[in-house]
């Protein structure tokens, strides 16, 4: 079992930033794929970024939604157990509920969300 909570979200302007944090539990955190997604209101819950092992030790290789590429940064501490997400140039578009996800061992784990509004 994994455990995810985000934290960072908030209320912004459109042209600002923020940086979502998520800590995860588990022994074998540096073997997770984390991610990031997001679900706006009335919308299918999308996802906006990745970061995996790449095969070798500590090497890891991201991946972006094409809306969000160029704005926002993926990274991971391994000694921390812990996942972020730099979102700068924010949108209004950005708009939504911001959710941690670990794969592992073939199962998919969830945070509780965070919510992130960018006004215009």
């Amino acid at each position: 079992q994994v455990q995810l909570v985000e934290s960072g979200g908030g209320l912004v302007q459109a042209g600002g930033s923020l940086r979502l944090s998520c800590a995860a539990s588990g022994r074998t955190f540096s073997s997770y794929r984390m991610g990031w997604f997001r679900q706006a209101p009335g919308k299918e819950r999308e996802f906006v970024a990745a970061i995996m092992s790449s095969g070798g030790i500590a090497n890891y290789v991201d991946s972006y939604v094409d809306s969000v590429k160029g704005r926002f940064t993926i990274s991971r501490d391994n000694a921390k157990n812990m996942v972020y997400l730099q979102m700068s140039s924010l949108k209004p578009e950005d708009t939504a509920v911001y959710y941690c996800n670990a794969r592992w061992a073939g199962a998919d784990y969830w945070g509780q969300g965070t919510q992130v509004t960018v006004s215009s």
